[in-house]
């Protein structure tokens, strides 16, 4: 108890808006095909997040512009991803100094060019640790932000008690993130844990759709479906929201 409490006292400390811990053991099997040994071997995660500014989530629309583009992409990427970096750093040193394994995962990395994806699921472990559902564009989506949220994992041996467990997903009937896709890489298929990932999104069209951006503007900025989904607009008044 007392481990817990330390560690959601140091990431709230670093900036974390969100922190759970979630039981692995349900989804060994996705993780161990996804990371591997290495990753699978650890039976929880502490999953921890920081809210991204409103201000600008709201310039996606207007990513065609460089300098808008540019401040989404700084801010929003380059800064908050090394704060969740620093915000996981800070909670491993914890758990090992109690005695226990951690491993941070970046919160953004991406370890495969062919699966399109990192060594484990932070959006996965805060489904897990009951802070939100994955949504239809395959992100988190938390109850309060919607899925304006990014994340960070730690992966540990540490005798955790989970925070909570999986939330059922509530995007009902809405296809705005389907809609809003200009790769066409939205499914619009309700999550379920029996199928791939490929059947909600088309991960490899959405990275040709970055890496065309990059080609063509020099930087590669979307986030449509981040924007659109209701549940990150519904409490923010004015825009339509």
């Amino acid at each position: 108890m007392y481990l817990a409490e330390e560690l959601r006292t140091s990431a709230l400390w670093h900036g974390a808006d969100y922190y759970g811990i979630a039981d692995l053991a349900p989804a060994r099997e996705f993780i161990l095909a996804q990371g591997g040994e290495r990753v699978a071997r650890y039976p929880r995660a502490v999953v921890m997040g920081i809210v991204l500014q409103d201000s600008l989530v709201d310039l996606l629309p207007e990513r065609e512009d460089p300098a808008a583009a540019m401040l989404y992409r700084h801010n929003s990427y380059d800064v908050v991803n090394l704060a969740l970096d620093q915000i996981a750093l800070a909670a491993a040193n914890i758990i090992q100094r109690a005695g226990h394994a951690a491993l941070p995962v970046p919160a953004s990395k991406r370890a495969s060019d062919e699966k399109i994806a990192s060594v484990f699921s932070h959006k996965l472990a805060a489904h897990l640790a009951g802070l939100g559902w994955i949504g239809k564009s395959c992100l988190l989506v938390t109850p309060d932000h919607g899925p304006r949220v990014r994340w960070v994992t730690v992966l540990t041996d540490a005798p955790l008690q989970p925070t909570g467990s999986p939330m059922a997903e509530r995007c009902g009937t809405c296809t705005q993130c389907t809609d809003a896709c200009p790769a066409r890489a939205v499914t619009g298929r309700v999550f379920a844990e029996n199928e791939p990932r490929e059947a909600r999104l088309d991960a490899a069209a959405c990275d040709r759709y970055f890496q065309e951006m990059e080609k063509s503007r020099g930087i590669a900025v979307c986030g449509m479906c981040l924007y659109i989904c209701p549940h990150g607009r519904k409490l923010r008044g004015g825009n339509g929201r």
